[in-house]
């Protein structure tokens, strides 16, 4: 779901130093079986070439929460709801917007323009 627009996406604007960061994760409905290999043969079969990190946990598993998430959801919205759930982050560091899973990769796209336009300070 969304790998060819995310990897669209991540070809577009590469050259103003935007990126797209998966992190895989099996706690919605076992949709990332196997392990980071099959993940990635997955993805890449997709047409996917953006970094793809190891799979995580990215709500609260008896402790296993990786702290990436633990820090994108204290921008609001609680738990991740589904795989895909995107976060748009400025240069900055902090979570300019966050989008749920059925929200399409160019649905973001104004989003992503106005982010990239933002000057370091």
């Amino acid at each position: 779901m969304h790998y060819k627009e995310l990897q669209d996406m991540y070809v577009e604007y590469a050259d103003r130093h935007f990126t797209v960061l998966a992190f895989p994760c099996n706690q919605f409905g076992g949709q990332e079986p196997g392990d980071n290999t099959d993940v990635e043969q997955f993805a890449h079969s997709k047409g996917a070439t953006f970094p793809m990190f190891s799979k995580v946990d990215v709500n609260d598993s008896n402790g296993n929460e990786d702290p990436v998430f633990t820090f994108l959801k204290q921008s609001g919205g609680g738990d991740i709801g589904w795989n895909f759930e995107k976060f748009l982050v400025g240069r900055d560091g902090q979570v300019v917007k966050r989008y749920a899973s059925a929200v399409a990769p160019h649905d973001m796209v104004q989003d992503i323009l106005e982010a990239l336009e933002v000057k370091d300070e």
